[in-house]
């Protein structure tokens, strides 16, 4: 989720495979500098690998060009219809006198590694877009519990918030856990990561069956796990320079992995819903596809019949793993924000905050700037990048330059719900001592996990770093997870008593919820700091429209847009583009902008570098 973010399995692979090109000319006979084809689009997505094109001279390309180019060329065509992206934190624009950027995104990071001249606007008074953090009385709130792994890892590993990090020379110490505390109705116990510890449950709760098809699962898990990191996001770019970065430079573990998963029909698996392998696999057991639905919802906001299998079979690797273990950042998501806002001032960065960006500046065609709330008109001398969601980078452009198609695209695209949010500062006395970090409560299974009030994720960081709450305190942060309906608040006031009423009705599934967590020591009048943040807080505080979660894009049916747009010198990164939602999916779609901007040769020198 944008808050509640795992890295999840970004390496661009298997979202390749779902990419189809757009209907311009061949890209396969443009590398081959051919003047026309016929070839029908579709045909050129590599989930679905044509038998026999309809020219010779496409036959002969596929067998020079092989499958590591097909699987890298499609991130590098243009599409005729994309969707910008933007991550507004209380707004959210960041650009720059080269590139003008959006939101919190690896973008100007990465830019800046490049030496690029970077200007960061942005109209809260705290960067960090929907990860920034905030202080009340001695409490440290972060906007949203993040779940993470692989924050201090080096390599070729699919984590690319972790290598941006490491371009940068920044580093994040992490405290580690291994386990959160559930509660379902069939019971309440403690799961933990690992190969084994969960089987235990699994038996408890489920039954021997239900171990017999898990470990089944897992056996078909483990050799598309591989696939899935074959490639890193970081060397991904969306010009045909891609060839080079990522098609030419990964080729042996691109075809082995190909080859791994039986050709393209096995890779196919990975770009659809993960239901499809659940299906093929048999798994019947109504605990286990309740429990992968669960986990499915939290990360992507869909269930495993919309989310991607990429995704899922990288987590499920990662956590059932041996040796495996989860990160939080000490200090906080905060941590994370100032470890990027370090590294985009070491290479000679700027961020302005407190500065609102009212529209983006198309002349002649062309992005080429920005205009403030205050009047004030900044300049990019080469590119526009917005980091907020689709549909608010929409609205601030003018509305005679975009082509209806696109409009059209966005208007259409379905969104996520929005969250409700409860932020505590409490007395620890009389609080558990076993209390752990993170908690999930499901109320209803029959409801399904994207039910309204179904689903309640409670988080209490200061268990993992103390200096978050002052001493003998803790701070704690509850919220339904994109299932918070906006029509349920839309045209209310904030300050209105039917506005507060509302909120104190919608929020008590929360508190109870709490209060099943934290025990019977927890009083709700013995609470320090009480917020509760509705969809409208969503939209003043992060810019987001109608303070939805993302696009809630489905497996199979589409895919989350590339970094390009129709506007010459605007592009996009965020969640409503490749590869997605979530802190590290953020991280990796900035990278994907910046070097875009850049040079073949600048972006492999960056990625010899920092070692992949």
């Amino acid at each position: 989720m944008v808050f509640f973010s795992v890295v999840q399995s970004l390496a661009p692979l298997p979202s390749l495979l779902s990419l189809s090109f757009p209907r311009r000319r061949c890209p396969l006979l443009a590398v081959a500098a051919a003047p026309r084809c016929p070839l029908n689009p579709q045909l050129l997505a590599v989930a679905a690998l044509p038998a026999a094109p309809a020219c010779r001279r496409c036959s002969v390309i596929h067998l020079l060009v092989a499958v590591a180019v097909r699987l890298a060329i499609a991130i590098a065509c243009e599409p005729v219809t994309g969707a910008p992206s933007l991550c507004l934190s209380e707004s959210v624009t960041w650009e720059s006198i080269h590139s003008q950027v959006e939101g919190a995104g690896g973008i100007f990071l990465s830019l800046a590694r490049y030496e690029q001249d970077v200007l960061v606007v942005e109209s809260h008074d705290r960067p960090g877009g929907a990860a920034h953090s905030f202080d009340i009385k001695g409490y440290k709130f972060d906007s949203g519990p993040s779940v993470f792994s692989g924050l201090q890892s080096k390599g070729s590993q699919p984590n690319p918030l972790a290598q941006v990090l490491d371009a940068l020379g920044e580093s994040i110490p992490c405290a580690t856990y291994d386990s959160w505390d559930v509660y379902i109705p069939e019971g309440d116990f403690r799961f933990r990561v690992g190969p084994t510890e969960f089987l235990k449950d699994l038996e408890k709760y489920a039954g021997p069956n239900a171990v017999q098809e898990w470990k089944k699962l897992m056996d078909a898990i483990l050799p598309l796990s591989t696939a899935a990191m074959a490639l890193p996001p970081l060397s991904i770019r969306g010009d045909f320079g891609v060839l080079s970065t990522a098609a030419v430079r990964y080729a042996p573990s691109l075809i082995k992995s190909f080859v791994q998963m039986g050709g393209p029909f096995g890779a196919k698996k990975l770009s659809r819903p993960f239901s499809e392998i659940l299906d093929g696999l048999d798994i019947k057991d109504p605990f286990i596809r309740n429990w992968i639905d669960l986990w499915s919802f939290i990360f992507s906001g869909l269930k495993t019949n919309g989310v991607i299998s990429q995704e899922m079979v990288y987590m499920l690797a990662e956590w059932y793993k041996p040796g495996s273990c989860l990160e939080f950042p000490n200090h906080g998501s905060a941590a994370i924000v100032d470890a990027l806002v370090r590294g985009l001032e070491k290479f000679g960065g700027r961020i302005s905050l407190r500065s609102h960006v009212e529209k983006i500046v198309v002349e002649n065609g062309r992005a080429i700037g920005v205009k403030l709330r205050s009047g004030q008109f900044i300049r990019a001398k080469k590119a526009v990048v917005s980091n907020a969601s689709m549909w608010d980078t929409l609205r601030l452009l003018p509305k005679d330059v975009i082509p209806k198609s696109y409009s059209d695209k966005i208007k259409t695209t379905p969104q996520c719900e929005s969250f409700l949010h409860l932020h505590l500062g409490i007395d620890a006395e009389g609080i558990r001592d076993d209390l752990g970090i993170h908690h999930v409560v499901v109320n209803d299974w029959e409801r399904g996990v994207d039910a309204e009030q179904n689903v309640v994720l409670v988080s209490v960081p200061s268990v993992l770093s103390p200096d978050m709450a002052p001493p003998g305190k803790h701070v704690l942060h509850a919220y339904i997870p994109g299932t918070e309906p906006f029509e349920l608040w839309e045209g209310l006031e904030r300050t209105s008593p039917e506005y507060r009423k509302l909120k104190a009705e919608r929020s008590e599934v929360i508190w109870k919820a709490v209060e099943r967590v934290l025990g019977e020591g927890f009083r709700r009048e013995k609470c320090e700091v009480k917020l509760v943040g509705s969809p409208l807080t969503h939209r003043r505080y992060l810019r987001r429209h109608r303070g939805t979660f993302g696009p809630a894009l489905e497996a199979g049916k589409e895919s989350f847009p590339g970094s390009s747009t129709p506007i010459p010198q605007l592009f996009c990164c965020g969640d409503s583009t490749f590869p997605g939602i979530g802190i590290p999916a953020v991280a990796a779609s900035g990278a994907i902008a910046a070097n875009s901007l850049v040079s073949v040769s600048q972006h492999s020198q960056l990625l010899d570098a920092i070692g992949i």
